[in-house]
């Protein structure tokens, strides 16, 4: 019975230790991308922003790291007031 808790103590680390990884690996994409664009000589807007994840996305193949880029692309899109519409 100690081993099954244990074992279940583990997984449960395990799981936290990855989402936080999760979050890092983002911040550390978003970061890439805000570089990126600021070495191109581009001011960093959320469309700059958004065009360089979409570009990330169409080039890579890692389902981890397409994961990372849709959760980012849809922190940056979630985020952006320059297209608010007023009714």
């Amino acid at each position: 019975m100690q081993t099954t808790t244990s074992q279940t103590d583990k997984d449960i680390t395990d799981y936290f230790n990855l989402q936080e990884q999760g979050a890092v690996n983002e911040g550390e994409v978003l970061g890439a991308v805000v570089a990126e664009i600021l070495q191109a000589g581009q001011p960093v807007t959320n469309k700059a922003i958004i065009s360089r994840l979409i570009q990330r996305l169409e080039l890579e193949s890692d389902v981890v790291m397409l994961d990372v880029y849709r959760h980012v692309l849809e922190l940056v899109v979630n985020k952006t007031e320059d297209d608010i519409i007023g009714y």
